[in-house]
Formats: C-alpha cells, sequence, structure tokens
C-alpha cells in the first residue's frame, strides 16, 4: 500500500465498478494509486485504464502496465482525453474526491494547520493563485462568501474581518500567520475543527473544486456507454449534494425532468440509494475516512 496515500473505501468502490472484459474505465483522482492498482489487477489484457490527477506529484506513483494511460490534467477534461486517445467510450469512472494524505502531510503544500508553512494550498504547483493570494487580495465580502459557502465557518463576517484588519499591517502569507490571525475567535474547546472548516473553505476556493466537479460530471454523460458505472467518494455536504442531486436528475440542480407522458427522464439508475459508509475497522486504521461517503449509478 503506498505510503502516499491509504485509498478510501477501495475494495467497494471498485467492486462497484462492475469490471468487464474488454472495458475502458477511468481513475480520475490518481493520487497514491490505489485504486487504479486494484482495477488493474482485476482487469483483463484487453481492457484500458485512463488515470489523471492535477498534482505532479501523483505521477510518481504510476505503476508500469501498458494497459494504463496516466495524464497530468483535471478531471474536469476527462472528456477531452477521451476523444484524444480514441477510446470511444467508457464502462465506468472512480473518483475519490478527497485531499491526499501526501498533500496534508507534506509541509511545504500548506494544507495543513498543524504545521508552520507558506499558505500554498495547490493541488496542481502550477496553478497561479495560492491560499495566501486569496487571503490577501479579497474583498471582506468575497472572503465571507468563501467560508461561510465552502466551509460552513460560523461567523465567517467576523472570519473575513479579521484578516481584512491584519493585512492592513501584515500580509498573511504562512499557515501560523493565519492561526494568529483567527485566535480571538477560535472557540476554546474545538480550535481545530473550526480550523478545519476554514481551511477547508480555502482549499476548495484555491483549486476550484466544485466548479471542476460540475464541469467533470456533466461532460461524463456524453462519454458513458449504456450500462456504465459511476462510482464516487465525497467528503463532506456540498460535493455529496452535488454528486447525489446530479445521480438523481442527470443536472447539478437535481430538477428531475419527465417526458410527454410524465415519466422521469433521468440517465442514470442507483445502484446505492444510500451512500456505504466506511466499516469501523477502516476508520480505526485510516481515520480521514470517517467523512467519506461512497455513491454508485449506472447509465441507462
Amino acid at each position: 500500500m503506498s505510503n502516499y496515500h491509504i485509498p478510501v473505501l477501495l475494495e467497494e468502490s471498485v467492486s462497484a465498478l462492475a469490471l468487464k472484459e474488454g472495458g475502458k474505465y477511468a481513475d480520475v483522482t490518481f493520487g497514491g494509486g490505489g485504486h487504479s492498482r486494484l482495477i488493474l489487477e482485476r482487469l483483463r489484457s484487453n481492457s484500458t485504464l485512463l488515470a489523471m490527477d492535477r498534482d505532479s506529484d501523483a505521477l510518481n506513483n504510476a505503476p508500469k502496465d501498458d494497459r494504463l494511460i496516466l495524464v497530468h490534467n483535471n478531471f474536469r477534461f476527462l472528456a477531452n482525453y477521451v476523444e484524444y486517445y480514441k477510446l470511444g467510450g467508457l464502462d465506468g469512472i472512480l473518483a475519490d474526491l478527497g485531499v491526499s494524505s501526501h498533500q496534508f502531510d507534506t509541509q511545504e503544500r500548506g494544507f495543513s494547520f498543524r504545521f508552520d508553512s507558506m499558505l500554498d494550498m495547490r493541488m496542481n504547483q502550477l496553478a497561479q493563485h495560492t491560499a495566501s493570494d486569496i487571503l490577501n487580495s479579497y474583498s471582506i465580502d468575497e472572503l465571507c462568501r468563501v467560508f461561510k459557502t465552502y466551509g460552513e465557518v460560523e461567523n465567517s463576517k467576523r472570519v473575513a474581518s479579521l484578516i481584512c484588519k491584519e493585512r492592513e499591517f501584515n500580509s498573511i502569507k504562512t499557515t501560523f500567520d493565519l492561526n494568529k490571525t483567527l485566535e480571538p475567535i477560535l472557540p476554546k474547546f474545538g480550535d481545530h475543527k473550526y480550523l478545519a472548516k476554514v481551511y477547508q473553505a480555502l482549499r476548495i476556493e484555491v483549486n476550484g473544486e466544485m466548479r471542476d466537479l460540475e464541469n467533470f460530471l456533466t461532460s461524463s454523460l456524453s462519454i458513458l456507454n449504456k450500462g456504465a458505472r459511476v462510482v464516487i467518494i465525497t467528503y463532506h455536504s456540498l460535493e455529496d449534494r452535488i454528486v447525489k442531486n446530479f445521480f438523481k436528475s442527470g443536472n447539478i440542480e437535481g430538477k428531475i425532468n419527465k417526458d410527454i407522458y410524465g415519466n422521469s427522464d433521468t440517465p442514470f439508475e442507483l445502484v446505492n440509494k444510500k451512500p456505504i459508509l466506511p466499516s469501523e475497522n477502516e476508520i480505526s486504521v485510516n481515520t480521514r475516512s470517517r467523512s467519506a461517503k461512497l455513491r454508485v449509478a449506472q447509465k441507462k
């Protein structure tokens, strides 16, 4: 198992793909390669796996396998690469939307409030804007929107106000700069949970995670073969709501369209009506899996 990242819901997610001989599949969040390796173990020689990751560090985890096509790019461009490699259509897609353990535990990446490091948070290290750029340039209203929408942070207006007041005198460049700025409003108990929400909101904004997820989902409709499975692991309510809506209706809003006879016109059938959750044993081994939810849908 890779030290880069412990794959979450590994057996459950790969089994949910219902792999078949000669199939064409995509793992759009390659990370440590745990999911991809198990997929490759179970695929026949005449099958193909297209794997993607925006983080260049992940490319170092690629196994040598002629059936594997590894792409360094954002999964929102999946349809482009399916066309580029002339795959025709896919029989299954797997996406694990979590941040890798490697990203959290590498100090200089700036994802964690536990380390004193530059506030970076870019999943793609070639991207232009960092978390520090956002903190030092967004207006108070923009910051409030980020923390309220993406972190559901209590007193988000106060958080934004403290940041704007601090940057009048000092730029907020490091994680500890930010932690110190927010000290006046951190709860006496549960300060880590509060900071986790703030950091989550910043990370989502830096990487455009919600926008990319929406683009990935809507563009995937055109590249799925009949009977194809879409398997997605989410970690917070915002992304889970988007996936749930999409599986239910075929659109991000969750609006179910009906045909002229009044029948629902949705492109998917739900394989599991309720999300699959990690077992107690998995959570005990990997505490970062505790918030994971696995949803599976099949193209009609």
